[in-house]
């Protein structure tokens, strides 16, 4: 399976997973189940610059561009870690002001099952993923897909964090507040992932551009 297969499995899984965990969380009131909805959308888009930045890198040079777009892939790394960055801040101050305020009720059985069944989805998704990581290809095209793989694996930690979260809801009949804290948790988490790949993404950015090789379609 090519690059771009695989990214596009993992943009279908996230698209079929958006509407359903927002439906969710809005009728079970879950902050937790919200936000796997919204990181979910995020990762959608990111992954579709991911792919048009695939393509770029793969475009002919011209003579405005001799070059090409060698760090194409990077900057789409780059631009995966900014929506998690911005993601986990809007999460956290969600999760905070419930902490503060005081969280309403959670109705735990939707956000066990929704939050498991993404869960899975996404590590199915890692997996996935996680075959095209022995790329060699130092301008950015394996850090892209390190980029993507890393929201995708924090989806399924994420999703199964919250899932956890629904069963103790639904097994005690209360602890509504374990749903923020959990949601701010994984944002802090998330947070310092995403600081981590943009530095690995300045590092990227700053070496020599060589010209990658262009993706083979049977992977």
């Amino acid at each position: 399976m090519s690059r771009v297969d695989r990214l596009a499995v993992v943009l279908a899984l996230n698209l079929l997973l958006v509407t359903g965990l927002v439906i969710v969380g809005i009728t079970a009131h879950s902050l937790g189940v919200l936000a796997a909805g919204a990181d979910y959308l995020a990762d959608a888009s990111a992954i579709a610059v991911s792919l048009f930045a695939i393509w770029l890198s793969t475009r002919p040079p011209t003579t405005r561009r001799p070059d090409g777009y060698p760090k194409a892939t990077a900057i789409a790394a780059a631009v995966n870690g900014g929506w998690l960055l911005i993601l986990s801040l809007l999460v956290s101050a969600g999760a905070v002001d419930r902490l503060a305020t005081g969280t309403p009720h959670v109705d735990g059985l939707p956000v066990l099952i929704a939050s498991g069944v993404a869960s899975i989805a996404m590590v199915v998704g890692a997996l996935i993923l996680g075959g095209d990581l022995d790329t060699d290809d130092d301008d950015g095209g394996a850090l892209n897909m390190r980029a993507v793989l890393l929201d995708t694996a924090a989806d399924a930690a994420a999703a199964g964090g919250v899932a956890v979260t629904g069963a103790v809801i639904l097994a005690s009949g209360r602890l509504y507040w374990l749903d923020p804290t959990v949601a701010l948790l994984i944002a802090v988490v998330v947070g310092y992932h995403a600081l981590v790949l943009l530095n690995d993404v300045r590092r990227t950015l700053r070496r020599p551009a060589t010209r990658p090789r262009p993706q083979s379609s049977t992977g």
